[in-house]
């Protein structure tokens, strides 16, 4: 895997301002390049919602940080935003940290025939001989393995009225 070196040093200045990087893309053109960011707490910190005061206060530490890139159009749209209610997992840590969450996993086209997503509550992320698998138990109590290169997307479920998810 190719590791880009925009992305390494946008987490790692978000990071230094004290969260986490979710996950960033990469959209509109050369000409007007578009990056979208979601950030979040650390691990330790769930409970504590990423407010639009921190999005604004990252947005600009990466302004003075991007501005500095040649390799960046000077008219880029940076976007700063929260993970919302119903968080992407991306990254092996987002596995661990929201095991026992409910979670939704969409399916690439063809892995799973008469179905696109299934929802159940995450167990985990394992290690297996082909690659990392993802763990849940369906509402029915089976418990299914997903190897994680058939999984499209994979987010928290928010239950509107729920309390304690």
């Amino acid at each position: 895997m190719m590791v880009d070196p925009l992305s390494l040093q946008i987490e790692s200045e978000v990071e230094r301002l004290g969260f986490e990087l979710v996950d960033m893309e990469r959209a509109g053109s050369r000409a007007r390049p578009v990056l979208r960011l979601r950030i979040d707490r650390p691990a330790g910190e769930p409970e504590m919602a990423v407010t639009l005061e921190d999005c604004v206060r990252v947005s600009r530490s990466l302004e003075a940080v991007l501005d500095e890139r040649p390799d960046l159009a000077p008219r880029y749209v940076l976007e700063v935003s929260s993970p919302g209610v119903e968080r992407p997992l991306v990254k092996k840590r987002d596995f661990e940290r929201f095991a026992g969450r409910e979670v939704a996993v969409h399916l690439k086209h063809g892995a799973r025939p008469g179905t696109s997503r299934v929802e159940g509550e995450l167990i985990g992320i394992e290690e297996t001989a082909d690659g990392e698998s993802i763990r849940l138990r369906t509402a029915d109590d089976e418990v299914l393995s997903v190897p994680r290169e058939q999984a499209r997307k994979v987010h928290l479920v928010f239950r509107w009225g729920e309390r304690g998810r």
